[in-house]
Protein backbone atom coordinates (compact mmCIF):
# COMPACT_ATOMS: atom_id res chain seq x y z
CA UNK A 1 0.00 0.00 0.00
CA UNK A 2 1.32 3.09 -0.95
CA UNK A 3 1.39 6.02 2.09
CA UNK A 4 2.52 9.33 2.23
CA UNK A 5 4.14 10.75 5.29
CA UNK A 6 3.72 14.74 5.60
CA UNK A 7 5.95 15.76 8.25
CA UNK A 8 8.97 18.34 8.80
CA UNK A 9 12.96 18.12 10.42
CA UNK A 10 12.88 18.92 14.06
CA UNK A 11 9.37 17.63 14.89
CA UNK A 12 8.68 15.45 17.75
CA UNK A 13 5.20 14.44 16.96
CA UNK A 14 6.93 13.65 13.49
CA UNK A 15 9.34 11.45 14.55
CA UNK A 16 7.14 9.31 16.64
CA UNK A 17 4.83 8.90 14.16
CA UNK A 18 7.62 7.51 12.05
CA UNK A 19 8.07 5.06 14.35
CA UNK A 20 4.52 3.97 14.09
CA UNK A 21 4.75 3.93 10.48
CA UNK A 22 7.90 1.48 11.00
CA UNK A 23 6.01 -0.84 13.50
CA UNK A 24 2.91 -1.25 11.06
CA UNK A 25 5.07 -1.96 8.21
CA UNK A 26 6.72 -4.95 10.16
CA UNK A 27 2.76 -6.42 10.01
CA UNK A 28 1.59 -5.03 6.33
CA UNK A 29 3.43 -4.25 3.69
CA UNK A 30 3.77 0.11 3.09
CA UNK A 31 5.04 2.09 0.46
CA UNK A 32 6.06 4.94 2.45
CA UNK A 33 6.91 8.09 0.85
CA UNK A 34 8.17 10.82 3.25
CA UNK A 35 7.48 14.58 2.57
CA UNK A 36 9.14 17.41 4.01
CA UNK A 37 6.80 19.86 3.96
CA UNK A 38 9.37 23.01 4.09
CA UNK A 39 10.14 21.79 0.64
CA UNK A 40 6.88 22.99 -1.14
CA UNK A 41 4.84 26.12 0.03
CA UNK A 42 1.81 24.60 -1.07
CA UNK A 43 1.94 21.52 0.81
CA UNK A 44 3.89 23.40 3.90
CA UNK A 45 0.59 25.71 4.03
CA UNK A 46 -1.91 23.59 4.00
CA UNK A 47 0.13 20.70 6.75
CA UNK A 48 1.77 23.55 9.08
CA UNK A 49 -0.33 23.02 11.79
CA UNK A 50 -1.81 19.40 11.42
CA UNK A 51 2.06 17.14 11.10
CA UNK A 52 2.39 14.70 11.14
CA UNK A 53 -0.04 13.45 8.30
CA UNK A 54 -0.39 9.99 7.05
CA UNK A 55 -2.37 9.71 3.88
CA UNK A 56 -3.44 7.08 1.60
CA UNK A 57 -5.06 7.29 -2.02
CA UNK A 58 -5.83 10.63 -0.72
CA UNK A 59 -7.70 9.95 2.11
CA UNK A 60 -5.63 11.34 5.39
CA UNK A 61 -5.50 8.17 7.88
CA UNK A 62 -4.30 10.43 11.15
CA UNK A 63 -2.82 13.10 11.49
CA UNK A 64 -1.06 15.28 14.82
CA UNK A 65 -0.65 12.13 17.42
CA UNK A 66 -0.17 9.01 15.19
CA UNK A 67 -1.02 5.79 17.15
CA UNK A 68 -0.21 2.12 16.41
CA UNK A 69 -4.15 0.81 16.43
CA UNK A 70 -5.47 3.42 14.54
CA UNK A 71 -2.77 2.66 11.77
CA UNK A 72 -3.00 -1.05 11.36
CA UNK A 73 -6.81 -1.09 11.04
CA UNK A 74 -6.46 2.08 8.31
CA UNK A 75 -4.42 -0.46 6.49
CA UNK A 76 -5.60 -3.83 6.57
CA UNK A 77 -9.80 -3.08 6.72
Amino acid sequence: MKVQFYSRSNCPLCEEARLMLELVKDDIYLDIEEINIEEDDKIHEKYLLRIPVIESGGVIIQEGRIDYPTLLEAFTS
